[in-house]
């Protein structure tokens, strides 16, 4: 993997950033109640999953 690949990936993720912010709070929202989290929790996993789509998409547009 060359440091294009990264800096492509990247640059996808960041732009999916705002757009995986609805499947973030929603996922994170059923973790929550499945497993009776306190609600401190949702933020951090919100931040988290969103990076984590994103990521991901950005792979997926990348190499696909």
């Amino acid at each position: 993997m060359s440091s294009m690949d990264i800096v492509l990936t990247l640059v996808f993720s960041i732009v999916m950033l705002l757009f995986m912010s609805v499947p973030a709070m929603k996922v994170s929202t059923i973790i929550q109640e499945k497993w009776s989290l306190d609600e401190r929790w949702h933020t951090p996993m919100v931040l988290l999953f969103t990076v984590f789509f994103s990521l991901l998409i950005g792979l997926f547009l990348r190499f696909a």
